[in-house]
């Protein structure tokens, strides 16, 4: 039986979900080009582009170059893992009737990490904000049926949000909470709200479920060019991050304030310079376009493997995105 259990962000990584790689942007009509430019604006202009060109397409359609290279990196990705010891899931594959349901709003099956998350031996469905990727963890489920249901764990999902339109008062819409947005390190979990992903009522609705097991959920507020936290900052081991400062709107959250950062600038964080992913508190993977950063993460004696993720990237996600711990425990 697979143990479903997550210590921390650092803990050694016993077995993982990766994920798969169906992407359609909604059509351009779907909002408003003032709407577009906005969702878009935390992408560098390079990538903004390049989104623009797929909109209401299938990359397998319009793109079947790129996502080729992009199924390359996911299955190298996939064979590292294997290589250092990691048991490695895939989810299924969106179903014709899946990916026509939101119509114009697009289908997604690309981002693991945020459809739901492990937090110790909780598993929780997440709740999106935006409406293409609404069934993003249907793909998930048969993994959660065969894993999570017979393990000694609990299985919960964010209350679903109101039906408002993608521009609706952020504040009023919701509760949405993302994979994304969620750091765990031991009873303490921090939850980034930017504006764009998670809100206070995802936050609040979490802290209320773990509130009886001992868990504090720690809001860290996130300037609204930052879609998720671990856009923001990574926990390398107990008492290492890597942070950029500038991403915070109240400065990096005061628990962290003893612990050596590694800074990365605005530049590297929006091209997901901390979105690499610890395999334990002595190895990490990243990107090798964020060679500077992994110098200085192998200073302190972490080894660090380093595959091409530009694709992956390119599409607003980088390592941590494109996977789903399911066991980290040391």
């Amino acid at each position: 039986m697979q143990r479903i259990f997550v210590q921390s962000e650092f803990a050694s990584l016993h077995a993982v979900i990766v994920a798969e790689c169906e992407f359609r942007l909604p059509d351009a009509d779907f909002m408003t080009g003032e709407q577009l430019a906005k969702e878009l604006s935390i992408l560098p202009l390079s990538e903004q582009e390049f989104m623009r060109s797929i909109l209401g397409t299938d990359m397998r359609d319009s793109k079947p170059d790129v996502q080729k290279r992009w199924e390359e990196e996911r299955s190298k990705l996939v064979d590292l893992f294997r290589q250092l010891g990691v048991t490695v899931y895939r989810p299924e594959k969106l179903t014709a009737l899946q990916k026509l349901n939101r119509g114009k709003a697009g289908y997604s099956n690309n981002f693991v990490r945020d459809p739901l998350m492990v937090i110790g031996n909780n598993v929780i469905e997440a709740s999106f904000r935006f409406p293409h990727r609404c069934e993003e963890i249907l793909p998930c489920r048969p993994l959660i049926e065969k894993l999570v249901m017979p393990a000694e764990c609990g299985y919960f999902a964010v209350p679903r949000p109101d039906i408002l339109p993608i521009d609706a008062d952020f504040d009023k819409a919701g509760p949405f909470l993302e994979g994304g947005d969620v750091l765990v390190l031991d009873k303490n979990v921090f939850v980034g709200i930017s504006g764009r992903a998670s809100s206070l009522k995802g936050m609040n609705y979490l802290a209320k479920l773990l509130a009886p097991q001992g868990y504090k959920v720690h809001r860290v507020a996130l300037k609204p060019n930052f879609l998720h936290l671990d856009c923001a900052m990574g926990l390398l081991r107990q008492g290492l991050m890597l942070v950029c400062p500038e991403a915070f709107i109240d400065g990096i959250p005061e628990y962290f304030r003893e612990w050596e950062k590694i800074e990365v600038s605005m530049e590297e964080a929006s091209a997901l310079g901390t979105n690499g992913i610890p395999l334990s508190p002595n190895v990490y993977i990243t990107d090798p376009i964020f060679e500077r950063i992994g110098a200085e993460i192998n200073k302190r004696d972490i080894d660090v493997h380093y595959i091409d993720f530009t694709i992956s990237r390119s599409l607003g996600g980088g390592f941590r995105c494109s996977t789903q711990a399911l066991h980290r425990e040391d």
